[in-house]
């Protein structure tokens, strides 16, 4: 008998939370609930679920900031369960990351088959997309390489891998990846970039791994992906 999909269900509203939990749970799902990204973010580092549901309106980070950041981990499926039902809304959710867009409320029969559906598309390509590359998990928090190793990143070495990860095996210009740290990139230190990569670098060597992060001179930096 196959296992169980684990599901972790994303939603600040303690009864409706524990009430999706409950009824997916009776219906065969293996289900835990999270009131907010951060604790999905730690739950994500203890165990990878198969599928995340997730609200929009969480307190501090939003659904659509979560699902932008989960498109960087393959394989888990996202199913957004929302009361925010307008035309905008389903497609920045869609085109930001989810798999699926439902809006509340929706039948648990109806839930249930949208997860399952999803994991019957996202099965197949699984194990090939975990092998084949690096990704982030953990909302960007953990760094796995093509073997399975991982390593935890500061806030800083998240944002400098999030960028060079989203165009992977092209330059990224020092330019750009200083943008990506403050607002104003004219004013950022440049010699503090390198520093910060070569940081990075050693970190990653030094967690026996063969650094996918390139040097392009004169240019910027490039993430090797395979």
């Amino acid at each position: 008998m196959s296992q169980p999909l684990h599901v972790i269900v994303v939603e600040d509203d303690p009864d409706l939370r524990e009430e999706l939990v409950i009824g997916l749970g009776a219906l065969g799902f293996d289900c835990i609930g999270v009131a907010d990204a951060p604790t999905l973010y730690r739950q994500l580092v203890l165990r990878r679920p198969d599928m995340i549901l997730l609200d929009v309106g969480l307190p501090g980070e939003d659904g659509f900031s979560v699902a932008a950041h989960l498109r960087m981990t393959p394989g888990i499926g996202v199913v957004m369960l929302t009361a925010r039902g307008a035309l905008e809304d389903r497609v920045r959710g869609l085109d930001g990351g989810a798999d699926a867009y439902l809006v509340k409320p929706v039948a648990l029969e109806e839930l249930a088959s949208t997860l399952r559906s999803l994991a019957r598309r996202l099965g197949p390509r699984l194990e090939e997309e975990l092998a084949s590359a690096w990704k982030l998990e953990a909302g960007g928090w953990v760094l796995r390489e093509p073997g399975g190793r991982t390593v935890v990143l500061t806030a800083t070495e998240r944002t400098l891998v999030e960028r060079l990860l989203s165009t992977p095996d092209r330059v990224v210009s020092r330019d750009e990846l200083m943008a990506s740290l403050t607002d104003k990139g004219q004013d950022y230190d440049p010699h503090r970039l390198d520093v910060l990569l070569s940081r990075l670098r050693r970190k990653l060597a030094d967690a026996g791994f063969e650094s996918p992060i390139q040097v392009v001179r004169g240019i910027g930096y490039l993430f090797k992906n395979a």
